[in-house]
């Protein structure tokens, strides 16, 4: 690989890094040939991505392991835990080169309740389909232990191994073992308990396993703060130490699910231009294959005729055989060898449904991000585009200009003027107004006569009018902008509005002379825009008042003395401290200050004032 290569190859993964999610999940190294190197997993796949990359943390084994790296993928997960599970699945399907070998075939283990009239709750690695039902993985062994010893101490369930159908046990041949005798078990192998019973621990066992136990731990907590008001400290704090338990397995795993074995998993997100489509497949209940691929549209093509697409294209790629496909969405296609297409509203299902949606719509963003970087000309029409929709005007807003005034009761009133052109501040073209015509704290009075100021000189001069105004206010403020512009100068030119709430954050965008309000996305791109617009012309505003106001306070009779600057000024007020004090002083105390020229004008002058 020559030194051009090796460049662009760093470019093209130093552009991957910078656009990785703040997410846990897994990553995937890949060399030249498209395989698979390296797998491993996050809590925050940038931060822990990027490390690899940092050579006064690299040792030799990492040098050679990122000298090999041609490409990443990764897959964005809900938790840590997740991620650790689903690595452990990733290795034993693809076993990299430069991951550790895994020296048996065990996986995470799980708990069972089996399907028997009497059920039995164990812990296993092995999935037997048809058994029970199956609980988990766990990724901590000693924290599933645990838990199985915390159902152990709250419901006497069998640990026996005894066939115990409704017959056997009418038929006596059974007797109870020790831990029926040390209250362990409640022997539904000889009827100490009904079959009702037993199901109602069962039921709650599940709950759970599920997270579903809201219910129990109130009970736990009610019974907890009884035993302490009785003085039973100890008891309190058994019951204490079970609540926590609990609390600690409230969630289970999202990544694997062992109720679903060779499925299909596919969503997609799409926009104007382009479709992404996200593929996961679930074999033995495990994510074993995760792909993204993007489509560009030719013809309007609907979601529906893309995912489609996108089911054949990967099922073919990947040879998948699976039967079964969760989509988001109804779909009159058909597929070779799918018996079943499910669009799930809840449960397992919906859940890995979920999963796929998150690694699309992280995909879409990661690619935006790219291609914004590369080209930022792409992403300010972009967004000029989606004003242009939002507020319907005919033009892109290429230059866009707001107005916003300032003033304390009336006094010092001034207004501002700010300029965005392709959705960047033109500071060149900004401009400040002191209000001239107006008496008092009149804000829509301030609007009409810096308006007019402003665009009968841009009309005077031939300078560029622009094609959306901003007013940094309500309908008020726009109507006050709209009577000189449309009424009065009989420009065309489309207003809108910023509003603010109590708390001065920007909430909606207004248009057309009935205020239509256009709500803004928190954290959107258009939000952000409207947002950085209303506080530059806010701050421009402020600012410029601000010192207006300063040089009003701090005027003296020194100021209109001609040829007394600044610096003259100040240097005889800093000496002799007001006005009163240098009227007072000889010819020769103000010539040490500012020469003898100026201390003769400065005199005389004052002395003229007096008089």
């Amino acid at each position: 690989m020559d030194k051009r290569e090796q460049t662009a190859r760093t470019e093209y993964i130093k552009s991957i890094v910078n656009n990785l999610p703040d997410a846990p999940g897994c990553y995937q190294y890949l060399n030249d040939e498209g395989v698979i190197i390296y797998v491993g997993k996050a809590k925050n796949l940038k931060r822990r991505v990027s490390s690899y990359f940092n050579k006064e943390q690299q040792t030799m084994k990492t040098r050679l392991l990122v000298s090999k790296i041609a490409d990443i993928k990764y897959i964005v997960v809900n938790s840590e835990s997740d991620a650790l599970l689903l690595e452990n699945n990733l290795i034993k399907k693809h076993k990299p080169r430069y991951n550790v070998l895994l020296k048996d075939d065990k996986t995470y283990p799980s708990i069972c309740i089996t399907g028997e009239y009497y059920p039995r709750i164990f812990k296993t690695r092995k999935i037997v389909p048809g058994i029970g039902r199956y609980y988990g993985p766990y990724s901590n062994a000693g924290a599933l232990s645990a838990l199985l010893q915390l159902i152990k101490e709250m419901y006497p369930l069998r640990t026996c191994r005894l066939n115990l159908t409704p017959e056997a046990v009418r038929s006596g041949k059974f007797s109870p073992c020790l831990e029926y005798q040390i209250k362990n078990c409640c022997a539904p192998c000889i009827s100490a308990t009904t079959h009702e019973e037993y199901q109602r621990y069962i039921e709650e066992v599940r709950d759970i396993l599920k997270g579903d136990i809201k219910k129990l731990t109130s009970t736990i907590i009610a019974e907890m703060q009884r035993e302490a008001e009785n003085l039973n400290f100890e008891k309190a704090q058994i019951l204490k130490e079970r609540y926590q338990l609990i609390e600690n397995f409230r969630t289970r795993s999202e990544v694997v699910s062992p109720t679903i074995s060779n499925v299909d998993v596919f969503s997609i997100e799409s926009d104007e231009k382009s479709a992404f489509i996200n593929f996961l497949h679930i074999t033995n209940g495990c994510i074993n294959q995760a792909f993204t691929i993007e489509y560009k549209k030719r013809l309007d093509e609907s979601d529906e005729e893309l995912l489609t697409m996108g089911i054949v294209e990967m099922r073919e790629r990947f040879n998948s055989n699976a039967r079964e496909i969760i989509l988001p969405f109804e779909t009159e296609a058909t597929f070779a060898g799918v018996t079943t297409i499910t669009v799930p509203q809840k449960g397992e299902k919906r859940r890995l449904l979920s999963l796929s949606q998150l690694n699309v719509k992280q995909y879409r963003a990661d690619r935006m991000k790219m291609e914004d970087k590369l080209n930022p000309e792409q992403k300010a029409t972009r967004l000029m585009k989606e004003i242009q929709q939002e507020t319907g005007i005919d033009k892109l807003p290429v230059i866009i200009e707001c107005f916003d005034n300032s003033n304390i009761q009336g006094s010092d009133a001034v207004a501002a003027c700010v300029v965005f052109k392709k959705l960047k501040p033109s500071k060149k073209d900004y401009r400040k107004y002191n209000i001239k015509t107006v008496e008092g704290p009149d804000d829509y009075a301030s609007m009409r006569e810096v308006v007019r100021r402003r665009y009968s000189r841009a009309l005077e001069e031939g300078t560029p009018l622009p094609h959306l105004i901003l007013a940094d206010g309500g309908k008020g403020q726009m109507e006050a902008i709209r009577q000189i512009v449309e009424d009065e100068l009989h420009l065309d030119i489309p207003i809108a509005g910023l509003v603010k709430d109590g708390r001065h954050r920007t909430t909606e965008l207004i248009v057309g002379r009935n205020g239509e309000s256009i709500g803004l996305k928190q954290n959107s791109a258009l939000f952000r825009l409207m947002t950085q617009i209303q506080d530059e012309v806010h701050r421009f505003a402020i600012t410029f008042h601000r010192d207006k106001r300063s040089k009003r306070q701090t005027a003296s009779e020194l100021d209109t003395i001609k040829g007394i600057g600044e610096k003259s000024k100040q240097a005889l007020l800093t000496h002799f401290k007001s006005v009163k004090r240098i009227k007072a002083a000889t010819h020769e105390e103000v010539a040490k200050i500012i020469g003898e020229s100026k201390a003769q004008t400065v005199l005389a002058a004052l002395n003229r004032q007096e008089e």
